[in-house]
Order: structure tokens, then sequence, then C-alpha cells
């Protein structure tokens, strides 16, 4: 099941980043159709955040096509994103890469911002970075 990490330094809204999340876990399979969301309670109870935050995430997914609420049953997924799969060799690639940048001192915002550029650099005007 789905567990959502809540940064509170981040700058960026945390129903958003359920959102960013949820999203990530389709792009990666982790998540697929049918699959049921954590109920906003669990999700409150594990992060501390306030119930409406859950339900404004969920309801931003659903708006998105994401997920379907089914009453008194939950929230599921109704369709998948992207394919890159978390088994994917890439994965394995990229996971070797972010430890050679940790090994060499770089911190986790310094690979970010290294990373965005390097996208951004491949993937001009697709909307994909």
């Amino acid at each position: 099941m789905l567990e959502y990490r809540i940064d509170r330094r981040s700058g960026i809204a945390t129903y958003l980043q359920i959102v960013q999340q949820t999203k990530q876990a389709l792009r990666l399979g982790l998540l697929v159709p049918g699959d049921k969301l954590p109920a906003a309670r669990e999700v409150v109870e594990a992060t501390a955040i306030n119930p409406n935050t859950v339900l404004k995430a969920y309801r931003e997914l659903e708006r998105e096509g994401l997920v379907e609420a089914k009453r008194g049953m939950g929230t599921f997924i109704r369709k998948s994103l992207g394919g890159a799969p978390a088994d994917s060799p890439l994965h394995d690639e990229l996971d070797g890469w972010a430890r050679r940048a940790r090994a060499a001192g770089m911190e986790r915002d310094d690979v970010a911002a290294l990373f965005a550029s390097v996208l951004d650099q491949h993937f001009k005007g697709n909307g994909d970075a």
C-alpha cells in the first residue's frame, strides 16, 4: 500500500505532495487500475495532516480522471500513467548514479537541480519536464 511522505519544508502544498506522490506511484507501476488508495483517516494518522487536505488531494486526482471515489468503499485507481516500471533497468542505472552523487558529497537539492537541468535539456517543449 502507498505510504505518503510529507515534507513540511518543501514549499509545496501538502495536498499537491499527495497528488505528486500518487502520480509517481502510477508512473512506476506501483499503483494500477483497481488498487485502493489509503483511506483519508489512515493518511491523517500516518502523516498528522488535516483530513480536508487529504480529501482535497483525492478530489484533484478524481478531477484529473486518475481515481474514482466509491461511496462507502474508498477511492480506487482508474487509469495508469507512463511506462517506467520500478523494476526497469533504468531504475538500477539511476540508483547507481544517485549513490555516486551522494558519495561525491552532493546534497539532495544539488542532485535534484542537476537532474532537473538534464531533464529540461532532453525534454524541452513537450510538457514532460
